[in-house]
């Protein structure tokens, strides 16, 4: 089969057993199960939840997302061979170094197949919460302009760009479009402090101000296990992306736990140890496309100003990258998580089909 092939760009179609409308994120696509068998399987496998749990089949796509839009490159190469296996592999080992050091549990109950990962139903806490140890990206652009107050945290004169700080930074923004929140405008990706929070514990999602602790506490525990872990393998976790919410365990009990994503090429970034010692920065995340987009269009601005988005979205639509693009994402994504998790990650040569085999033979979800 062609490397084209072994993409899945489209995750929203498939013949999954569902009586309500498919999700499609830009990346994940959600299939809530039926009642009856989201109690059949909590019986079966055993998962360590209520027996009237929701449950849902979340598939990951190889699609590769980069300012806000859908790239594509030659070949018909709809996305980035083994990305999605990448990610998933990357997120599933972290949430379970959480579990192991302690800290929470995540979504996922059961991953039956590479793309593929069955969870419980959460109830999101409506806070995107960014971890960052180093001055870069976005926050160095504003720093660099004379700003100095970052989510409610001020940041001293005579940083450096990708300077180290002296404390890991929790910066905080709104999870969509929320109404009605004292001192927090009614837009998406809005950063806000902890003081926002607090003043708006149940608009945000919070149960008790101990939780907005309990949050912090998890971030930042989770965070330094990343990155001691990657400093093992000499590499440097410069910032993450973590989300949050609760679930109800099989006792009945609401337990806030990670969820989405966590430490991934595609919510962090990762800095190889060697060159950033020596004064350079060699990225081993999605930045490196972008700034490969950055660098590919003659008029960069587009990528970069939110005015700018019908011009956006239209140039993604419209241009076909180097294949090279796509295959060197896909060397970094393979090569990190091969770091991390310890081995090798497979990449199916037909995974659409693999999927509907394993999710009809071991798991009887497959409408026939």
């Amino acid at each position: 089969m062609s490397t084209a092939d072994s993409v899945l760009a489209i995750n929203d179609d498939l013949p999954i057993k569902t009586d309500l409308p498919v999700h499609s994120g830009k990346v994940r696509s959600v299939y809530w199960l039926t009642d009856s068998d989201s109690r059949r399987l909590i019986k079966e496998k055993q998962y360590p939840v209520a027996e009237d749990t929701p449950l849902a089949i979340m598939i990951i796509s190889d699609r590769l997302s980069a300012f806000d839009c859908i790239w594509h490159a030659e070949g018909g190469l709809n996305g980035v061979p083994g990305k999605g296996a990448a990610l998933n592999a990357i997120a599933a080992h972290w949430f379970a170094r959480f579990r192991e050091s302690g800290l929470a549990r995540s979504h996922i109950l059961d991953i039956p197949h590479p793309f593929v990962w069955i969870v419980q139903k959460a109830r999101p806490v409506k806070v995107e919460a960014i971890a960052r140890q180093y001055i870069t990206g976005s926050m160095w652009r504003a720093y660099a302009k004379g700003e100095r107050e970052f989510c409610g945290i001020r940041l001293p004169d005579g940083l450096e760009r990708d300077q180290k700080l002296d404390d890991l930074l929790i910066t905080p923004s709104t999870k969509g479009i929320l109404t009605g929140l004292k001192g927090v405008p009614e837009a998406d990706d809005v950063n806000i402090s902890r003081q926002n929070i607090e003043d708006n514990l149940a608009g945000f999602g919070f149960n008790s101000p101990a939780d907005i602790d309990h949050y912090e506490r998890l971030l930042k525990e989770g965070f330094q296990v990343i990155s001691d872990d990657l400093a093992k393998q000499d590499q440097v976790f410069v910032d993450t992306k973590f989300e949050f919410g609760y679930v109800s365990n099989d006792k009945g009990q609401e337990e806030l736990i990670y969820m989405d994503e966590v430490g991934t090429p595609d919510s962090s970034r990762i800095w190889d140890g060697p060159a950033y010692r020596d004064g350079k920065i060699v990225e081993q995340s999605k930045e490196a496309f972008r700034q490969f987009l950055l660098g590919h269009f003659a008029d960069p601005d587009v990528l970069l100003d939110k005015n700018r988005m019908p011009e956006r979205s239209a140039l993604a639509r419209d241009t076909a990258l180097p294949a090279s693009a796509m295959l060197d994402v896909s060397k970094t994504y393979l090569n990190i998580a091969e770091k991390i998790t310890g081995h090798p990650i497979s990449v199916p040569d037909n995974p659409r089909e693999e999927i509907i085999q394993v999710l009809a033979d071991n798991y009887q979800l497959i409408r026939t």
